[in-house]
């Protein structure tokens, strides 16, 4: 088994804590609770793929970090020695799908050869329309080798949050 850190970065209120609930105890709420700092989750990845070489369990490590704009200065402190991270913005908030970029920067600044994964959160509150008309305003980021993928994701009914986290698991496996 290894073990890999992996931060959940993100304007406040985009839905980290909630992505990591459902994640680790299959549980949502309604209730908003601003995290303060930073809080420590750790959940067994196993991962079964064709290659026995890229078959195995990742321990991970998934740091919930604060959102809010005073916190930036400290957060490199708390970013180092991530092997990974979830961006998330929530898509009911243009401004936060806006920001995705500076938590990109950030986020590489301190771990260049980390891998990302970009979740356009809470999915579940807006129409199809609505939501195909925010994702494409989004940054294009295709030119980051690091970002592996982007999903939409609601930590309400569950869509795609398990997804996010077994692709960074998998990727740890393959490296």
């Amino acid at each position: 088994m290894i073990s890999k850190k992996i931060c959940l970065v993100g304007d406040f209120g985009v839905g980290k804590t909630s992505l990591i609930r459902r994640f680790v105890d299959r549980q949502f709420s309604d209730q908003y609770l601003s995290t303060v700092g930073v809080k420590i989750s750790r959940k067994a990845v196993e991962i079964v793929a064709l290659n026995p070489e890229k078959t195995g369990t990742v321990q991970l490590l998934i740091w919930d970090i604060e959102g809010h704009t005073k916190f930036k200065a400290i957060a490199p402190s708390y970013l180092q020695g991530a092997s990974g991270t979830v961006i998330v913005a929530d898509v009911t908030r243009q401004e936060t799908v806006e920001r995705l970029s500076e938590h990109i920067d950030l986020f590489l600044s301190v771990n260049p050869k980390g891998f990302m994964v970009i979740a356009f959160n809470k999915i579940d509150l807006v129409d199809s329309t609505e939501l195909e008309r925010i994702v494409k305003l989004a940054p294009d980021f295709k030119q980051c080798g690091q970002i592996l993928a982007s999903y939409q994701t609601s930590a309400k009914t569950g869509d795609h949050v398990d997804t996010i986290f077994y692709q960074l698991s998998q990727k740890f496996l393959a490296s």
